[in-house]
């Protein structure tokens, strides 16, 4: 069920995705970590850490590996985490489900841009994690990729 909580995390997910480096090959996504407790865990975007990073990977490795708040966290990502890439060995869609997070909340799908029929979403559910898509938050979502789309 969707929250006033949700769409405040979300925004924020929009808002990192502004800071990434523009890339002609690459999505600009935002992510964030919260606890059950509602406080942020960790933020990340696309290419923030070096030029291959997507936002929840960014994210999630500024945590310590096994972190147990992480089994009760969501995250927000202004993105549907990729469940294919050639940059990494590992998706975000398998990083986050070796993480242990229960539960992602997104903006948009991934266009057919890069990669034909994303997988992240079916991984994801598949795995048993939940995903809420918000598509009030999409449209800011592409703004921020409109090098790309437009």
């Amino acid at each position: 069920m969707t929250t006033s909580e949700d769409l405040r995390w979300l925004g924020r997910a929009v808002e990192l995705s502004r800071l990434c480096p523009p890339s002609r090959t690459a999505f600009s996504v935002g992510a964030v970590i919260v606890g059950a407790d509602g406080e942020v865990l960790s933020e990340g975007y696309s290419r923030e850490l070096d030029s291959h990073n997507h936002a929840e990977e960014a994210a999630l490795s500024k945590l310590p590996a096994g972190d147990p708040r992480l089994r009760t966290a969501t995250i927000y990502s202004s993105l549907e985490p990729c469940g294919q890439r050639a940059s990494r060995p590992r998706t975000c869609a398998q990083l986050i489900i070796a993480a242990g997070v229960p539960r992602v909340v997104v903006a948009w799908r991934e266009p057919d841009l890069f990669v034909t029929a994303c997988q992240g979403t079916a991984l994801l559910t598949s795995a048993g994690v939940a995903v809420e898509e918000l598509p009030e938050l999409a449209e800011a979502a592409r703004a921020a990729n409109a090098h790309l789309i437009d």
